[in-house]
């Protein structure tokens, strides 16, 4: 095949799992049901959040912001899967291409940060339970949701800029199911180091930095809630936890082992495996959790589920 200079390049062809034509009849209704359950699951807990009063704390701000990431983040790629999923002609734009990268780039980003925003909110909430409507303020929480939005757009961004930049040679062949930026960067014959960069330092400050923070800020919750005399109140403050602890464990293992792994040059299934993994289960579960380990979300949504009842 001649070699296909970076001007030259109108499209991409994402190979997705096109190898394994048995694997794509399954995956197309798992995925279709997934992206269903994450749409309803994730809506249903922002109108819930929006809707009952008593759920207008930075608690579930956090969380509504995070349902509403899961949204974007599902949207960029799910929809365009699935269509590649029935058809022969899997191909995208070389902007559609950088637009569906840069965005999923955006939103996976925000969500580690808004994941350790959470972690530092509980924390607030059960280590300092008198100062926390000080200081986690109506503004706070606004300008630390704000900041992690407008940061990872902008780092997002210039990834995805100096990444489409860079001359694509030889084939246009993405062995994903996404233009995902490293599947993408295996396609050029130019010097890689500086997106290499970029990306590692992106990975540092997105992945271990807030992991560890999370981690510290669980530490301390951990030390504050042996030391409540009641078992019930233990309880509780357990409860109000675990489910943002699952979230976090599965989104950071999942996402640490694509990011943080050692980089190949040939293309495996695992790592498409791995990325449906992260980015269709786990929007999906995220609701579900919060929703099964918080009685607070189960009463709001009876509530509003038999205002909209009664209206009727």
């Amino acid at each position: 095949m001649e070699p296909v200079n970076s001007t030259e390049v109108s499209e991409f062809f994402l190979k997705g799992f096109s190898g394994y034509p048995a694997l794509e009849h399954l995956l197309f209704p798992l995925c279709s049901a997934m992206y269903l359950v994450t749409l309803l699951g994730n809506t249903g807990i922002v109108a819930v959040s929006v809707l009952d009063a008593h759920l207008h704390t930075p608690m579930y701000f956090f969380l509504g912001n995070l349902s509403i990431l899961d949204i974007c983040y599902t949207s960029t790629f799910v929809p365009l899967m699935l269509v590649h999923l029935l058809s022969a002609q899997k191909t995208i734009s070389f902007l559609g291409c950088a637009l569906q990268m840069c965005l999923g780039l955006s939103t996976g980003s925000t969500e580690c940060l808004l994941l350790t925003i959470m972690a530092y909110d509980r924390y607030l909430a059960i280590c300092q339970p008198l100062r926390y409507p000080v200081l986690m303020s109506h503004r706070l929480c606004w300008l630390l949701a704000g900041a992690a939005w407008v940061f990872c757009l902008f780092m997002s961004v210039t990834e995805t800029v100096i990444a489409m930049r860079l001359p694509f040679c030889g084939h246009r062949v993405v062995s994903h199911f996404a233009c995902e930026i490293l599947a993408v960067l295996k396609l050029a014959c130019g010097d890689t180091s500086i997106s290499e960069v970029f990306l590692l330092v992106g990975a540092i400050l997105l992945l271990p930095v807030p992991l560890a923070f999370i981690c510290l800020s669980y530490t301390l919750i951990l030390a504050t809630t042996l030391r409540v005399p009641s078992a019930a109140g233990r309880r509780k403050a357990f409860s109000t936890c675990s489910a943002h602890l699952a979230v976090v464990m599965l989104y950071y293992g999942t996402v640490i082992f694509m990011y943080m792994k050692p980089k190949s040059k040939e293309a495996r299934i695992s790592d498409e495996v791995f990325t449906v993994l992260y980015a269709v289960v786990t929007p999906m579960l995220n609701p579900i959790i919060y929703s099964l380990r918080n009685k607070e979300v189960k009463e709001a949504a009876r509530k509003v589920w038999g205002r909209i009842q009664t209206s009727r």
